[in-house]
């Protein structure tokens, strides 16, 4: 799940952004390569539990046997931190987790070495997923898997509304007729959470977004996105949509499993959330219905990051590749749920997977988040304003994200 940076991060990613970072602060140029044949890697995550540890250390080792070097894997308590300080140190772990919301951070700073020109199939990677993990033109660093959000329904509470496969919505009326029909009983038609990281596909399927294509522009406050905000807003004020805390939940998959919740945006982690925490609640994943521009949606990924100050660079590319592989994408699927980031791997997992068919598929036309150094910050005051969406104008809301975007942008941050 897409979450805030941490308050404790923000003393060194400051420090990251403001310096720039020197050429001896991590863009590799002085550091020795070691060229021993058998070399020691050390690899950071932040995993999602136990299966997942598991995959990333089994796949370590059998990388480890193949290649005749050594690799050790270590969990993060909290990666971005750690990441920070491991920078700051001159102490980078060989290959790391990097979040989408922190790559540019570490990306304009000289942290990350760019391998994207060593991957000779990195086309196999979608163009959004690639332009995620893009800096000065050059593909920085691998995804790892990925996410998008479709809308998931509890298909008991459906019946006992009178609803049938029929009804499942498809336009934003339609969403609106059912998320009112569904609400009552201490039911609500729709809980999600209270962040652009949900609310945005309603910007998507209103033909707006927060900059252009290639995030050189802001166009937060633009008339679709108006009216995206608008109708949650709507829906907000009709008490057919609740964020997940009105209703004593964390999150959108919570208040499904409690049955608190009819319907919820969420992303494919649901899936393995639901299995463990609430499998008897049966539920149904369908497409997000289309707004006035058509379908849309947001992807969300990690990528696996190579440290500029490495003296194993080239093993750790070599061992990115491996973890990146096709048939090692479908291992971490089957292990722990996550979609392959390849697009032959994603088709085969859609194979396999029919229940997540309308996330594989929502991978055509989703939006990749906002990577700009900096611009962290301008979000977080984004998802702080939307908390008031249903007595706010959603115009000021907007006005005040393209304001605090230009500056940033202007900044150079």
């Amino acid at each position: 799940m897409v979450t805030r940076t941490a308050a404790a991060l923000l003393t060194c990613a400051a420090l990251l952004t403001a310096t720039g970072c020197s050429s001896s602060f991590g863009n590799g140029e002085e550091t020795t390569q070691d060229s021993s044949a058998e070399q020691h890697l050390t690899v950071l995550i932040a995993t999602s539990g136990d299966a997942e540890t598991h995959a990333v250390k089994e796949a370590a080792a059998a990388y480890a046997k193949k290649s005749g070097n050594t690799v050790t894997v270590e969990v993060a308590k909290d990666i971005n931190q750690q990441l920070a300080q491991s920078f700051a140190g001159h102490k980078p772990p060989d290959v790391f987790y990097v979040n989408s919301d922190q790559f540019a951070n570490y990306a304009k700073g000289g942290s990350l070495y760019a391998y994207g020109d060593h991957v000779k199939d990195a086309n196999d990677f979608s163009p959004q997923l690639r332009a995620s993990f893009t800096y000065d033109r050059k593909l920085v660093c691998l995804p790892k898997d990925t996410s998008t959000l479709a809308l998931a329904v509890n298909t008991e509470l459906w019946k006992k509304a009178g609803l049938t496969k029929k009804d499942y919505p498809t336009t934003w009326d339609e969403l609106k007729k059912v998320a009112g029909k569904l609400t009552g009983g201490g039911v609500t038609g729709l809980v999600t959470s209270d962040e652009y990281q949900r609310l945005g596909v309603f910007m998507k399927q209103a033909g707006g977004w927060i900059t252009d294509a290639r995030q050189t522009k802001m166009t937060a406050d633009s008339s679709h996105n108006a009216e995206a905000l608008t109708f949650v807003r709507s829906l907000l004020r009709s008490g057919s949509l609740k964020y997940a805390k009105q209703v004593d939940t964390s999150w959108g998959g919570e208040a499904l499993g409690k049955g608190k919740a009819a319907m919820t945006i969420e992303g494919n982690w649901l899936a393995g959330a639901m299995k463990l925490d609430y499998p008897d609640v049966p539920y149904k994943v369908v497409p997000l219905p289309a707004g006035p521009a058509g379908k849309g949606t947001l992807a969300f990924s990690t990528c696996w990051g190579v440290a500029a100050g490495s003296s194993h660079r080239s093993a750790a590319v070599d061992l990115v590749k491996y973890l990146t592989s096709s048939e090692r994408q479908l291992k971490f699927a089957d292990a722990f749920g996550v979609m392959p980031s390849r697009t032959s791997a994603l088709s085969e997992y859609g194979k396999r997977v029919p229940d997540a068919k309308a996330w594989v598929d929502a991978g055509a036309y989703a939006q990749g988040p906002v990577t700009l150094a900096g611009f962290d910050k301008v979000l977080t005051q984004f998802n702080t304003n939307l908390q008031s969406l249903r007595t706010s104008d959603p115009k000021k809301i907007l006005a005040g994200l393209q304001r605090n975007g230009g500056q940033a942008l202007a900044k150079g941050d």
